[in-house]
C-alpha cells in the first residue's frame, strides 16, 4: 500500500496521524531528501525516513505531537551523532505535519435505499460512519464508509462506542426493536438514537420496547421519525433531512 493510500485509510477511520518529511540533509544520512513516513499513536503506518535510531526519534516526536493539541507544522534539525546517537556525522531537517481527525462516530443499521444516500452524504463530512446489514449485496453498494455484513446486526451493538450516533434504518420495526434493545443496554445515553419511519411506527416500536422493560427515559430520547421536517419522501431528500438533524444535534 502506498503512503498516500494509507493516509486516506487513516482519515476514513478517524485516526489522527503525522507525516514526517526529510527536507534537508547535510553530510551523511540514511535516506535522501524527500523521504517520508506516516505515524499514528500506534506507531509507524507507512513509509520510512531511514530506519534505526533516526526513525525511532521521528516516531517518538510525532507521537508526542499527537498526544497534545493540534499544532501547526514544525521543523526539527538533528545532528545524527550528538542528538540521535548515530555513528553518522551528518545533520537532517525534518518537517512534522499533524493531521487530526474529528471523533464523530456514526453507526447505521441497515443499508437500504435511504442509507445508501445518507452514507454518501456523510462520507463528505468529518465523521466516521459504519453501516451494518445482513445483506451482502446491499453492503457491497456502500461507498466511502465502512460496511459490515453480519447475519445478526444486534450482536455488534456492544462493539461500538457508547458515544456514537446510532441510526436504525432496517427493513422494518421487527428488525429495529432487537437493535434498539441492545442500544438501550449498551449506550442508553448515546447523543443520538433515531429510527427511520412514521409516527405510527414510532408508537408501535416504543410500545414494544416498553413491554421489554426499556425505560421511559430512553424512549423519550428515541427519535421516530428521525430527521428534520423538510423535503419529501424521496431517498435523497430524506437523507438530507437526517444529515441536517445529525449536524444540529452534534453542534448543540
Amino acid at each position: 500500500m502506498s503512503l498516500w493510500a494509507r493516509c486516506g485509510e487513516l482519515e476514513r477511520e478517524g485516526t489522527s496521524f503525522v507525516t514526517v518529511t526529510l527536507t534537508e540533509v547535510r553530510g551523511s544520512a540514511p535516506q535522501e531528501v524527500g523521504a517520508k513516513m506516516v505515524v499514528s499513536l500506534e506507531g509507524l503506518e507507512a513509509g520510512t525516513i531511514g530506519g534505526g535510531k533516526i526513525e525511532f526519534a521521528g516516531i517518538t516526536t510525532a507521537q508526542e505531537l499527537l498526544r497534545g493539541p493540534q499544532s501547526p507544522p514544525i521543523v526539527v534539525s538533528w545532528n545524527l551523532q550528538t542528538d540521535i546517537g548515530m555513528s553518522c556525522g551528518g545533520e537532517v531537517t525534518l518537517l512534522f505535519e499533524q493531521h487530526s481527525q474529528e471523533n464523530w462516530p456514526i453507526v447505521i443499521f441497515g443499508a437500504g435505499h435511504v442509507a445508501q444516500a445518507l452514507t454518501r452524504l456523510l462520507a463528505n463530512l468529518k465523521c466516521q460512519v459504519t453501516c451494518v446489514d445482513p445483506r451482502e449485496d446491499w453492503v457491497s453498494r456502500l461507498s466511502g464508509v465502512r460496511g459490515i455484513c453480519h447475519p445478526d446486526p444486534k450482536d455488534l451493538v456492544s462493539t461500538f462506542s457508547p458515544q456514537s450516533f446510532f441510526l436504525s434504518m432496517t427493513m422494518g420495526h421487527a428488525h429495529d426493536v432487537p437493535i434498539l434493545r441492545e442500544i438501550a443496554r449498551h449506550a442508553p445515553e448515546a447523543p443520538y438514537i433515531g429510527v427511520i419511519g412514521s409516527e405510527v411506527k414510532g408508537i408501535k416500536i416504543k410500545r414494544e420496547l416498553r413491554d421489554f422493560g426499556v425505560s421511559d427515559v430512553f424512549l423519550n430520547r428515541l427519535r421516530v421519525p428521525m430527521g428534520l421536517p423538510i423535503g419529501n419522501n424521496e431517498p435523497w431528500e430524506i437523507a438530507v433531512s437526517i444529515a441536517a438533524e445529525l449536524l444540529k444535534v452534534r453542534d448543540e
